[in-house]
């Protein structure tokens, strides 16, 4: 078929030549395409259902079952008719907002298999569709084992009862639920067709059932049935024993050859009450409010003289007994299962002829339709029948029938034959639709364990997710309560349908192009409210099932984001994401950022080798164990050339170098761009890297060795251009000498240190650098040693205490010494010279300040010298000085009264830039400065893991370049691992909390 379509477009593509036109080539264009849709129709027919038969039906038969006919009536009984109306109103409130929810998302495009597995995975990611799926998954398959207990009650208590005068052992409702599943799971290996064509026949059974019931109320207004309670005082009685209920000897002779009860009997006497008054009754009054109870409580009338709860013993056999104890929000878990199954209708799209209207108005009438039934039901049973046959679960007290059947017309049979039919034509559906959901998320490859059960029969039925769905239904069967299992598949479904409203939410309030769902009736407070309550719903069903499905979908997200495949379904959570992100980088261009939050933001200048793989990878493990995942990292390379003609290098590139970031677990960005030279593309780097708040501040590169080999090589050049650009872009720089000798990622130095040699004040960075590197476990068993010079004129005790405390106030645990030195020219190093502490400390005490005043001057004094490096670039540019963050601000009298002190003192204490062209005296004197600075260097560092030294400022011109070059490599020379550090003329380390 593809062959012959590009035959025919090409014949077509001759013609157009030809002719010039490209009219001609879009009219048989369409005669193509339509030739093809209908030859591959006429391939594959799909069944085509309307609104009545494919949605409709299908969620009818889901949502009335199990509940309706076994507990509907101990619910109203026990919680009362206003209680019950609550219960009732919030599961089908609750089902009807996510209903128009799910209407909104399944008319947004077409709806394959897998139903809300596939709404939710396609709006809100594949992590979230894959947590929610599962758990949709698992609800389903308990819903198996719910229909099944179901079944199995309605057989030995109803149909063939083994003792009708206790509740069924929980060992045959495991033995006989076992084998019922296997039956089942048989039928639907055989084949679906058959479950499919019975699916009518059960459904029939249900409206029969329920005209019965209706048709019974009816009849009561005219004659109520001839159903009687025995009562022996005002304790309900099973009456199965005997006929009459009076005080026969046969009476007498079973109560009081028991102990216990003997005392009881003889003091009361024996009447009977009719089971089902009837509407024109005033019972309704009765069975207004809740008669909650512990368990084994005998059931008592309310009318009859108020007595104490009595708790049964193991010989008080004839009493009608509450078998758990009960209170509303165990009732809202048990119910929640009778107002599932709204998605059947979506689960079926493929095979819809209008998808779109269908699943909205079948849905939704469906919904209605029951939450009428169900509410007119509690209405009908608190009107019609006794309270404590209400509260008889099993009905000992009417013959061991079914409270429901008692009311129905013509027979009780009609209501356990249709509810048996029922619970079995659910528990069918159920292993039906469970493997298909699963094997709808294996076929996606989200989670790579479940693959396995992507595959089935030739034909396509699930073999081996019906497999593991028949062993996690038994896991329900072996609890052996169907109160109990109930609560469990209510979180599942729960959870499922608070992530449909919340799919509905995010797109609605994104308002992305896509969503443009054909359903109109839908509003994101909806979806909200929707939302809102489901999760109040969990909790109030069982707060710590809640926790457990809340734990189990958080796992499989989990597992999904760090294990599961990649996919890209346009989801609402990268569009939530995407607004996240434009919110907070337009936040952060508000207010500039200050010293407390200060951290370094990087742009590592990477080389691409011949072969475009990153020429240095443990500059990319120095990266990470930098930034440990935290902050902003951009990882940047150039190729030179055309854009036009290296475009596949550079996306070929831009893929290594994520693969070596992944390798490395470097966290960040990576772009390469092509220019017309390598210094131009570093330049617009440097320039433009970032977004609005988000843009780095420090540069992070590698020495460049080979700068020696020829005099004026490009090398050279390039490395001073870009010192010169982070100057003047008031950007850190960290160069690193012998990056491939760092340590990676997989080692761990095990001792050692970190040296610091502090030449110069350069805003705290060299101090914040070695804290950040301990912070990963590669160089976590390091310490961290700091080197000061001095000359000989200067307090070395002093200096050494001076810093100590200010350490000590910086919060830094690091060793210090103050390293002595003759003849030492420091100032040939930067723009700026370091404040000495004996001229700072005597400032402080002439300016009489307090202790607590003088540790503030200190900090203040810090930044009055990044204001002034500010102050001298911008002059020189014309500019006016940009405004520096103190994190202390004096009183201003104070500030008025040594500002001019202040202000001469810092001033002297700063020199222009080093004149490293003019090869005088001067010079050779910085030379012999680096010379002897290393010796001392290498003496004191030699065993240390890493040298951290002050980086001078560049030349203002290109004559000085290889002055400066040979400067940095003398100073450098012999050692192993050094990181160059120029600050950027900002603080980034403060005293303060």
């Amino acid at each position: 078929m593809q062959g012959s379509l590009g035959e025919k477009i090409w014949e077509m593509w001759k013609y157009t030549s030809t002719k010039g036109t490209l009219h001609h080539l879009e009219k048989q264009l369409c005669a193509v395409e339509k030739a093809q849709v209908k030859g591959f129709v006429s391939q594959k027919m799909v069944p085509q259902m309307g609104t009545f038969i494919g949605v409709y039906l299908p969620c009818m038969q889901n949502i009335l079952g199990v509940i309706l006919f076994l507990r509907l009536t101990w619910i109203v009984g026990t919680a009362g008719i206003l209680e019950s109306l609550a219960i009732v109103s919030m599961c089908c409130v609750c089902t009807l907002l996510t209903a128009i929810s799910m209407s909104a998302i399944a008319t947004n495009g077409v709806v394959p298999a897998g139903g809300s597995y596939y709404m939710i995975s396609r709006s809100l990611g594949p992590e979230f569709g894959g947590a929610v799926g599962l758990c949709f998954y698992l609800g389903t398959t308990f819903a198996g084992s719910l229909y099944i207990l179901g079944t199995i009650e309605i057989l030995l208590m109803y149909i063939v009862p083994f003792d009708t005068m206790k509740v069924l052992d929980e060992n045959d409702m495991r033995l006989y639920g076992t084998c019922c599943l296997f039956l089942m799971a048989l039928v639907v290996f055989v084949g679906v067709k058959y479950v499919n064509k019975l699916a009518l026949v059960f459904l029939s059974c249900v409206a029969l059932s329920i005209m019965a019931t209706y048709a019974g109320a009816a009849k009561t207004l005219i004659e109520p049935p001839a159903f009687n309670v025995c009562m022996l005082g005002n304790r309900s009685l099973k009456n199965e024993k005997f006929d009459k209920c009076e005080k026969t000897e046969l009476v007498t002779s079973l109560f009081c050859d028991l102990n216990s009860t003997c005392d009881f009997f003889e003091a009361n006497n024996m009447s009977e009450i009719v089971a089902i008054p009837g509407l024109l009754s005033n019972v309704i009054k009765e069975n207004l409010w809740s008669n909650y109870d512990d368990a084994n409580v005998i059931i008592q009338k309310k009318t009859f003289p108020k007595m104490p709860k009595v708790k049964a013993g193991s010989k008080d056999q004839f009493y009608v007994i509450n078998d758990i104890t009960t209170y509303f929000t165990l009732l809202v878990g048990i119910y929640f299962p009778s107002v599932t199954g709204i998605m059947a209708g979506s689960n079926r799209s493929g095979d819809l002829r209008d998808a779109q209207r269908s699943i909205p108005v079948g849905t939704i009438l469906a919904i209605l339709t029951t939450s009428f039934l169900y509410i007119s039901f509690v209405f009908l049973f608190g009107a019609c029948i006794e309270g404590v046959v209400l509260r008889d679960k099993f009905g000992f007290s009417v013959k061991t029938m079914p409270v429901i059947g008692v009311l129905a017309w013509p027979s009780p049979w009609v209501i356990v034959i249709g509810s048996f039919f029922s619970c079995c034509g659910a528990g069918l559906q159920s292993l039906t639709g469970a493997p298909r959901l699963l094997q709808a998320i294996a076929r996606d490859g989200i989670i790579p364990f479940l693959q396995v059960f992507g595959h089935g029969k030739r034909n396509g039925e699930p073999t081996w997710a019906l497999l593991l769905t028949v062993g996690i239904c038994e896991i329900g069967i072996l609890i052996a309560s169907l109160d109990k299992v109930a609560p469990i598949l209510s979180m599942f479904f729960l959870m499922c349908y608070l992530f449909v409203n919340l799919a509905c939410a995010v797109q609605t309030l994104l308002r992305t192009p896509n969503w443009r769902p054909r359903f109109k009736f839908y509003h994101w407070t909806l979806s909200f409210l929707g939302m809102s309550l489901c999760l109040s719903l969990m909790f109030i069903c069982s707060w710590y099932y809640a926790i457990g499905a809340i734990l189990i979908a958080g796992c499989i997200y989990k597992y999904i984001e760090y294990r599961g495949a990649v996919k890209e379904w346009g989801d609402g959570i990268r569009g939530l994401s995407l607004n996240a992100a434009r919110y907070a980088l337009i936040r952060l261009e508000e207010a500039p950022l200050h010293t407390k939050n200060w951290r370094p933001q990087l742009l590592v200048l990477c080389k691409l080798n011949s072969d475009l793989k990153v020429k240095h990878p443990h500059l990319l493990s120095f990266t990470s164990q930098l930034k440990a995942g935290k902050g902003l990292t951009i990882v940047g390379s150039v190729l030179e050339g055309t854009y036009m003609t290296r475009k596949a290098d550079a996306t070929a590139g831009e893929q290594n170098m994520k693969a070596a970031m992944a390798a490395e677990r470097t966290k960040g960005f990576s772009h390469v761009i092509v220019s017309s030279s390598l210094r131009d593309g570093f330049s617009i780097l440097i320039q433009s890297a970032g977004l609005g708040g988000m843009k780095h501040n420090a540069v992070l590169m590698a020495w460049p060795s080979g700068w020696k080999q020829a005099r004026d090589s490009l090398a050279q050049r390039n490395f001073i251009e870009t010192v010169r650009e982070t100057t003047e872009a008031h950007q850190a720089l960290l160069v690193a000498k012998n990056i491939d000798r760092f340590p990676d990622n997989h080692e761990r130095l095990k001792e050692g240190a970190i040296d610091v040699w502090w030449i110069v004040h350069d805003g705290g960075l060299l101090m914040l650098l070695p804290f950040l590197l301990m912070q990963h476990k590669v160089w976590r068993k390091c310490k961290m040693r700091i080197f000061t010079v001095a000359q000989l004129d200067d307090n070395s005790i002093q200096m050494k205490k001076d810093l100590q405390v200010f350490l000590y106030q910086l919060r830094l645990d690091a060793e210090v010494e103050v390293v002595e030195m003759h003849d030492s020219d420091i100032s040939a190093f930067t723009y700026e010279r370091t404040l000495k502490m004996e001229q700072r400390s005597q400032m402080l005490k002439e300016m009489h300040l307090s202790r607590t005043e003088r540790e503030r001057e200190a900090q203040l004094i810090h930044d009055r010298n990044t204001a002034s490096h500010f102050a001298t670039n911008d002059k020189a540019a014309g500019a006016t000085p940009e405004h520096v963050h103190m994190t202390w601000t004096k009183d201003k009298l104070l500030n008025e009264r040594n500002k001019h002190r202040e202000g001469m003192a810092v001033k002297d204490m700063f020199n222009m830039k080093p004149e490293w062209e003019n090869l005088n005296q001067s010079n050779v004197r910085r030379m012999h400065t680096a010379v002897k600075l290393n010796e001392v260097v290498k003496k004191k560092s030699k065993d240390s893991q890493l040298v951290l030294l002050n980086m001078p400022g560049p030349p203002r011109n290109k004559k000085g370049d290889e002055n400066y070059m040979e400067f940095l490599e003398v100073l450098m020379e012999g050692l192993d691992r050094v990181l160059l550090v120029r600050g950027g003329g900002r603080e980034v380390i403060t005293i303060y909390s």
